[in-house]
Formats: C-alpha cells, structure tokens, sequence
C-alpha cells in the first residue's frame, strides 16, 4: 500500500470526485439532449454511463501510480514527452474560453426564469458572473474546497427530492415518440452530453493528497461513478418523462422539475441553486486555468510573459487576464450571432475528448502489462474513440490547437539559440 503526506480520506475524496464531475451539466444539458435527440437521449445518457468507468478507472489507475499535481500533462510527458504535455496544457488551458461563458450561461438562463426576463438577462447575468468570477481570482481568493462540496451536497439532496416528489406525475406517453428526430441523433446528444462527464481527469491532479493513493483512489472513483451515473440517469429519466415536450423548450428544466415536485414557486432557490453552483465550478475551473497557463509560460510551452505568478503562493494574474479577456469575447460573439451556448458546449467537449484520447494512450503506454488497469485503459481507448466520432466537426477547434501547440514549440526551438557547450579550454585546469 502506498501512502504519502496527503490528508484525503476514501470518503472526502469520494465527495470531492463527485463534486468535480457533477457540475453544471445537470442544470441545463438534459433539456439540450432531449431537443437534440428526443426520449432518445436517456440512451445517450446510459451510453456516456457506462463509457465512464474505463475511463474513470483508468485515470485512477494512473493516479495511483504516479500521484502528481500535474494530471494528465504528466502523464502524457511521463509516456510522449514534452510535446504531448504542451499539446494536453493547450488543450487544457484554452477551453476555458468557450466552457467559461457556457457555464455562465447556463446560470443565467436560471436568472432570466425568476425574472421573467429574456435573453438580455441572460447574457447579463452571465456577463456578471465571468466578471466576479474573474475579480475574485485576481484578488487572490478561493472559494473554499468545503463550500464547493456543501453546495454540491445540497444540489444533489434537491434533485433527489425534486426527482422522488415529481415522478408520480410521470407519463409513459411522454415517452413516445421515443426516437422523433432518428436514431442518429443519439450520437448529437452524446456530444453534447460528454460536457457533464468531463471531470474523470480531475482527481489525478489530487491523487497525491490521499493518505492511501493506491487503496482509496480506486475506491473513490468506483464508488463516484455509481452516485454519478445513478443521479444523471434519474434527473434526465424525470425530466423527459414529467415535463414531455417543455423539458425540449426549457432553459431551466432543473427549476421545471422542481416546480413540479415541489409546488409553488421555486424557481428564485433553483436560480440561488444554479448561479451558487456554477459561481463554484467556474471559479475551481479559472483557477486551475490560471496556475496552468502560468506553468505553460515558465516551461515554454506559452510566452514566457505569462510566467508571472507560477510560483506557489503567487497570483497568475496575467494568465487570468488572457483567459478571461478570451471568455468575454467569446461570450460577445455568442451573443451576437444569437446561437445560445451549444456551440460552445460542443468546442469544449472537443477539447475534453481530446484530452482523455491523449490520457489514455499514456495509460496504455505506462500501465504495466497483465493487469485489470491495462485492460480498462483498452475499454476507455474504445470509448474515446466513440466519442470522438460523435465530436465531429468540433474536433476542428482541438486540431487547432494541438498543431497551434506544436508549431510555437517548434518556432520556439528555431529561434532559441543553443546553450554554449564547454570548450576544451574551459575543462582544461590552468
């Protein structure tokens, strides 16, 4: 058994796994999975389901083995080499600036329901939230581990009653029909869908601060999946089947659900509810993105004007600065062209599936041979390369940016000149 310094008991890593993966999809993305594919999209739901545990088992696996506060990029270095770590860091770093604003969007589409407002609400609401999200990272503060789990704790004990009070007013014939849109159209939801699984990565990063990484690691991800999957499944069953046609038309299915589960009107605590949870998932995400952004600069994967602040104790503010100033524009040109936060859900997923391709290739490189791990990581290789069909076109924007990684490290190699080597002259002793 392997221990370390780290603190995480099974069950606080559990609840903090849980948290990571259940994040702002719950609030919005069953009701675009059922406009995408109809009562069709619990298959979608199922299938993202069951991918998640290779691809959850093997990212603990790893974790396990090689406890770094790297993740991912850690691996991929540990099995490719610095190219495959600047490709997952770009990956990383810059799907915060369409996830941002998608999260943001998410709340306020919760705002714009309590008010009655439309969509001028909406882009507000998410405009203030990218702005206090971004001033309270420049400040230096955190929204505390704990918080975030009390907010996901209270989140999943309001879904879980609003699911028990709302499903005697179920209809079979919300049901039908099942398939309004073609079989195909499974797939469409499945990419979108992949936005509320995205997290399985997350815990590598904390895989050191387990007592027993090797013991409670695994545990913890196996004992995630099951309250997870069990939760999306029950929320998104509810959904289509109490609300029928509206959970397709509603921006906030969540607020729906529970107006019918709990009577009355509900809809200002699920907007308290919805901008409390992605006010916490953002700010771990900015974060995460400006510490990262900073540590691209200070081994040259970015600028080395990004740098400043990848220090422990310090404030990446420029790293902040850039992916903020992105999220906004972003947003803006979302708001423009009026075509609500899909795209953006789909140009993040990308990102993220691309990221998990990378991770498991390490996997399978690093895993020793024989073992249940390695087989999981072959599972996951299958199931990525699903989701990576399913990604489609918006593989473009992670195409992008791994050749955008790998041609700045190349112009960077070009123009760097070689460190002078030793002469004979210099070994010689005088």
């Amino acid at each position: 058994m392997t221990n370390s310094k780290g603190h995480l008991t099974l069950g606080q890593g559990t609840a903090m796994y849980v948290g990571a993966v259940l994040g702002t999809g719950v609030i919005a993305l069953p009701a675009l999975a059922a406009e995408a594919a109809g009562p069709a999209s619990l298959l979608a739901w199922l299938a993202l389901v069951v991918i998640s545990a290779p691809l959850a088992a093997t990212f603990a696996a790893l974790g396990a083995r090689h406890p770094d506060s790297g993740g991912v990029s850690t691996y991929a270095r540990l099995a490719f080499g610095d190219r495959a770590a600047a490709m997952v860091g770009w990956c990383f770093y810059f799907a915060i600036p369409p996830g941002g604003p998608a999260a943001a969007l998410f709340g306020g589409a919760y705002v714009a329901a309590a008010t009655g407002g439309g969509k001028a609400t909406t882009f507000i609401t998410a405009a203030a939230l990218l702005a206090i999200v971004t001033a309270t990272n420049m400040a230096g503060l955190r929204i505390s581990g704990r918080f975030q789990l009390v907010l996901a704790a209270l989140l999943v004990s309001l879904l879980l009653v609003s699911v028990a009070l709302s499903l005697p007013d179920a209809r079979w014939d919300n049901l039908t029909p099942f398939a309004p849109h073609g079989w195909t159209a499974i797939g469409s939801a499945a990419a979108l869908l992949v936005w509320s699984f995205a997290g399985w990565e997350a815990i590598t990063h904390l895989a050191a601060e387990f007592r027993h990484p090797s013991r409670d690691l695994p545990r913890a991800t196996a004992a995630a999946v099951c309250v997870v999957g069990v939760l999306y499944l029950l929320v998104a069953f509810a959904i289509i089947a109490v609300l029928g046609s509206a959970a397709s038309t509603s921006d906030a299915p969540l607020g729906a659900l529970m107006a019918q589960g709990l009577g009355g009107n509900v809809r200002w605590p699920a907007a308290a509810a919805a901008v409390l949870l992605t006010m916490g998932t953002m700010n771990a995400y900015y974060a995460g993105a400006a510490n990262l952004g900073a540590a691209l600069g200070r081994d040259g994967a970015l600028p080395s004007w990004l740098a400043r602040g990848s220090v422990a104790g310090q404030v990446p503010r420029r790293s902040l600065a850039v992916a903020s100033a992105m999220s906004f524009a972003a947003l803006a040109v979302v708001a423009a062209i009026d075509v609500g936060p899909e795209p953006l859900v789909l140009l993040t997923t990308g990102s993220f599936v691309t990221v998990y391709a990378i991770g498991v290739a390490a996997a399978i490189r690093l895993l020793p041979r024989g073992t249940l791990a390695r087989t999981s990581a072959f599972a996951a290789l299958f199931a990525v390369a699903a989701l990576l069909l399913m990604t489609g076109r918006y593989l473009i924007w992670p195409a992008a940016l791994t050749a955008a990684a790998l041609t700045y490290l190349h112009l960077k190699t070009r123009t760097t000149p070689p460190t002078p080597q030793p002469t004979e002259k210099h070994l010689t002793p005088s």
